[in-house]
């Protein structure tokens, strides 16, 4: 069975986030890259299924600018056999991405799609379920483990009580979270090949879909700095500070 895994390219997470000076967003010019890590979890999901010959093909899908490729190339080391670019300059919002995401599955036909169960710009953890909703496809969110096995998906997954394990039908959405698994790191020598592995370009025109963003963004601003702390001697100073100056007994 083929296993489709959608990637986003987003502010690696080790970088400190800065906003533009006129706060119409998040300063991009010369900061680093990467996939976003809820992403790079679902990659590495599809690559053990096809390492126990469940999956026989993984293709590695991106919405985003030309620039996204490098993120491409990266799942392409890790172990994905092929991947699909839409190219696109605009703020792509998640109901665009899941229409573009449903019209490549239209043409796929994969039985898994794995996506990370948010992107860590955004936020959003909207993506997979609408792509669910559109397809009419089973889903389970949020999930620490899957298994497949007799044209089934068993997945367990992380809810407010604790697990909750569903058995699903194929073709299967599956967001993935972090107990999921720890994603690897890509060789060198597999680095390399990911090179000559087939990157085909698209566009959200090809699939009928506009990319228009129906949300605008006002304004971003950096959340407000945290006052520093003080240290009280006894249970009676803090109860006081609490009461009379926090305000919050």
């Amino acid at each position: 069975m083929k296993a489709l895994v959608a990637v986003k390219r987003v502010v690696d997470y080790n970088v400190k986030v800065r906003v533009k000076s006129d706060h119409s967003g998040v300063e991009l010019t010369n900061v680093k890259m990467a996939i976003n890590p809820f992403c790079e979890i679902a990659v590495e999901e599809a690559v053990r299924l096809k390492e126990k010959g469940i999956v026989t093909e993984i293709i590695a899908v991106t919405v985003g600018p030309q620039a996204a490729q490098e993120q491409l190339r990266s799942a392409l080391a890790v172990g994905a056999d092929r991947a699909i670019l839409v190219q696109t300059d605009d703020e792509v919002q998640p109901l665009a991405i899941a229409k573009i995401l449903k019209a490549i599955v239209d043409a796929e036909q994969p039985q898994v799609i794995l996506l990370g169960k948010q992107a860590i710009d955004g936020d959003n953890n909207q993506t997979g379920q609408m792509l669910a909703a559109l397809g009419g496809y089973a889903q389970g969110t949020f999930a620490s483990k899957l298994t497949l096995a007799d044209g089934k998906a068993q997945v367990t997954r992380e809810i407010d009580g604790g697990l909750q394990t569903l058995s699903l039908s194929l073709p299967v959405v599956v967001t993935t979270d972090l107990r999921l698994n720890e994603p690897r790191y890509a060789s060198l020598p597999n680095i390399m090949k990911a090179k000559k592995k087939p990157l085909d370009i698209k566009s959200a025109a090809d699939y009928g879909v506009s990319t228009t963003p129906t949300i605008k963004t006002l304004k971003v601003e950096p959340p407000r700095e945290r006052q520093a702390g003080v240290i009280v001697k006894t249970v009676d100073d803090l109860v006081s500070k609490l009461k009379n100056e926090a305000k919050v007994i």
